[in-house]
């Protein structure tokens, strides 16, 4: 695990973000498996969930929660999971034949590659319920903030404007690439920062920007990482977007001024960070995402191919 995996900020606990989430997410699968449920089942859903990727959504919701003094843990850590389950179900989802027909995803076979198109659709189903399970549980110690992190967290994923929503408009025949953008990836990034705000029982509000920047970089990222990586890189298969016919930056803006929006957008995304103890690691932050994303190294390797005429310059955190 790179350093990049595991975001720290000044109000960091003990435990390293990433082990506390592993262990959360651990800890919510072993409560599902029990001696009743299908085996096969239980096995497709920890493979939908572990290992897992970078962990950015969840790790936010942790992030935020401790700057904005966290004092409720095991809401916050269930609020990351349901988080993190939902991604994952989405991928399961997006990975089965009607969708992407992909074999691999984080650099192992499919869910529905390995048990089948009939279990994959219920371990995507499994897992959207256990993340509603895990916050209800959670939730019952604090029942004032429940309310608010259901609401923020379905918006998230639902419709009009959540990931299935996102998902939805691939099957349509016009969609504005920046209204696609927002609902597919943008959604669950700014569901991730305001419900590590409600957990804590702060505003979310003032960070809703800061989602909704890095959900749109992130998916311009996947864009453009598609046009210039390769599968074994990806752990994914790549070139999916021109092969759908999916709405892309990469394909509608061209890939110079896709890499030059996504560096915009991580600009923004650093200059949202509200005013809080903890503002400049959470900036820090923003920054090494934006280079463990798209790092510089990969738009010089695109200037000497002759795909872009220059690469951007390195995004700077203002006094």
């Amino acid at each position: 695990m790179s350093h990049v995996d595991d975001i720290t900020s000044a109000g960091e606990k003990s435990m390293p973000m990433m082990s506390r989430i592993q262990q959360a997410l651990d800890a919510q699968l072993q409560r599902a498996a029990g001696a009743s449920a299908p085996p096969r089942l239980i096995a497709a859903m920890r493979h939908a969930v572990f290992p897992g990727g970078a962990r950015i959504r969840p790790q936010l919701c942790l992030a935020v929660a401790q700057a904005c003094g966290e004092d409720a843990p095991a809401l916050t850590d269930a609020a990351a999971g349901a988080i993190e389950m939902l991604h994952c179900a989405s991928l399961v989802h997006d990975d089965m034949p009607c969708f992407d027909d992909a074999a691999t995803r984080r650099g192992q076979a499919t869910v529905h590659t390995v048990f089948g198109e009939p279990l994959a659709l219920l371990t995507g189903d499994a897992l959207i319920i256990l993340a509603y399970q895990t916050l209800a549980r959670a939730g019952a110690a604090q029942p004032a903030r429940l309310a608010g992190l259901l609401q923020t967290i379905s918006d998230g994923v639902g419709a009009p404007d959540g990931i299935v929503a996102g998902q939805a408009w691939e099957c349509e025949s016009r969609v504005s690439l920046s209204q696609y953008q927002r609902a597919k990836t943008g959604a669950l990034f700014v569901a991730s920062t305001c419900a590590g705000a409600q957990a804590a029982g702060a505003d979310p509000m003032p960070w809703r920007g800061l989602g909704e920047c890095l959900g749109e970089a992130y998916q311009v990222a996947d864009d453009i990482r598609d046009v210039l990586l390769h599968s074994d890189q990806l752990g994914k298969p790549a070139g999916q977007d021109a092969q759908h016919g999916r709405p892309s930056a990469a394909h509608d803006l061209g890939l110079a001024d896709a890499i030059h929006l996504f560096r915009r957008l991580m600009q923004n995304a650093i200059d949202s960070v509200p005013d809080c103890p903890s503002r400049t690691a959470m900036r820090q932050i923003v920054l090494r995402e934006s280079e463990r994303l798209m790092p510089q190294s990969t738009c010089e390797r695109a200037v000497l191919e002759g795909r872009i005429a220059s690469a951007p310059a390195p995004l700077q955190i203002a006094a």
